[in-house]
């Protein structure tokens, strides 16, 4: 890198500040170092819109400016003020200064990482570091630099994990990996836990073939093996033969079928003009106050549906016990695991991160973005759930003598 200033420079830049001692000559530093970190954020939203400002003729999107807000982060210089851009949407993640970080980035490498977090492709950041920063990345060093991280990455794969989880999720995402030449359907197994203390956390993030009850079973196995001994709900989607993987593994453990994918599988082949009227008088059920009440509305939304729609009726019928476990317990779990919606935030999260990607070049290259995107979104669960010690005692009392 080249130097901050000639000796010419050096010399023009004192006399002209009147610098005369280490003291002054390190705040007039510290100013510059401050307006050049304001510079590389302002180049940065200019990269992100794809506009710079006022530049409206090239604007091509619906994204925009929106202020700034103060942040002071630390430095080599002592603490900087600076104003941080804000954009409209709430999408602009500043990489020489990461968002819920209060340093500087101490390294390119880090910046590399943070940028490939955030489901930069190798061009982009080619592109990136050169416009902004005037430093040439190459795309061996890219991957050179990403796949460091994977022996960390592979060590929080396999790290031991509590005994007891009062409540997991568990949901698979598509992705496509290329596999000899052609692309393949790979799906991501996550396992998305509240801990003892109501506080989220991924136990982890398996690569597979299609979503299967085998694959789940290996998956729980494994999470067994890295110490855990007992689930007291666990909240899934309705992919057959789930329950027998988990009662395979963790034959204690409640199951609570998704609401929301169940509604969805039922309505799958409703024509337009019922699905509202059909819809309502679903929500009837689920939405009753006890379980008497849900077998009454399923006998009037059997009667009025049954012979246009049988197979939502056997559908109900089929999964009853699963799909209102939720009833059993007071409103504060009930609203917690009748849907799969805290792993689907997460998911989409992902989904966010990972949209511009096509397809991963090997399992390891989608592993190690899934594991840095989870990574940065884990740093946000900084408290515990809602209501959790409230919730705690009650599942104290439903699930009496395993909560020690």
């Amino acid at each position: 890198m080249s130097k901050l200033f000639t000796k010419e420079q050096a010399r023009k830049f004192l006399k002209e500040n009147n610098l005369k001692d280490g003291e002054s000559i390190a705040d007039a530093l510290k100013e510059s170092f401050k307006d050049l970190l304001q510079e590389a954020l302002e180049s940065e939203m200019d990269q992100e819109l794809g506009y710079s400002r006022y530049d409206w003729s090239n604007k091509e999107t619906d994204n925009c400016r929106n202020g700034h807000h103060k942040k002071t982060v630390r430095s080599k210089f002592g603490n900087v003020e600076l104003n941080i851009p804000e954009d409209k949407k709430g999408e602009f993640e500043p990489v020489i200064v990461p968002k819920h970080s209060r340093e500087a980035h101490p390294s390119i490498n880090d910046m590399i990482l943070s940028m490939y977090a955030k489901g930069m492709s190798t061009p982009d950041i080619h592109s990136h570091m050169n416009q902004i920063y005037g430093i040439d990345v190459s795309a061996e060093m890219v991957s050179r630099i990403t796949d460091k991280i994977l022996p960390t990455a592979k060590a929080w794969q396999n790290r031991p994990l509590d005994s007891i989880y009062p409540i997991i999720f568990l949901d698979g995402m598509m992705f496509n990996v290329a596999d000899n030449g052609s692309i393949v359907k790979k799906t991501a197994y996550i396992v998305y836990g509240i801990n003892i203390s109501g506080r989220k956390e991924i136990l982890g993030i398996w690569l597979g073939e299609a979503e299967s009850s085998k694959f789940w079973m290996m998956v729980l196995s494994e999470i067994k093996d890295r110490g855990v001994r007992d689930i007291l709900i666990a909240s899934v989607d309705g992919l057959k033969g789930f329950s027998d993987a988990i009662k395979g593994i963790f034959p204690n453990t409640e199951i609570q079928r998704c609401i929301i994918h169940h509604i969805r599988n039922c309505t799958k082949f409703v024509v337009h003009k019922d699905r509202k009227a059909f819809c309502a008088d679903m929500k009837c059920i689920y939405q009753a106050i006890n379980e008497e009440q849900a077998l009454n509305e399923l006998e009037r939304f059997s009667n009025k549906w049954a012979k246009k729609y049988p197979f939502a009726i056997k559908s109900w019928e089929r999964n009853w016990d699963e799909l209102l476990t939720f009833m059993k317990y007071p409103e504060e779990i009930k609203r917690l695991i009748y849907t799969t919606n805290p792993i689907e935030a997460f998911n989409r999260a992902v989904r966010k991160v990972t949209k511009t990607k096509t397809s991963f070049r090997t399992d390891d290259s989608l592993f190690k973005l899934l594991y840095l995107v989870s990574q940065n979104i884990a740093e946000k669960w900084t408290m515990p759930i809602h209501n959790w010690s409230l919730i705690f005692q009650q599942l104290s009392v439903y699930f009496e003598g395993r909560l020690q």
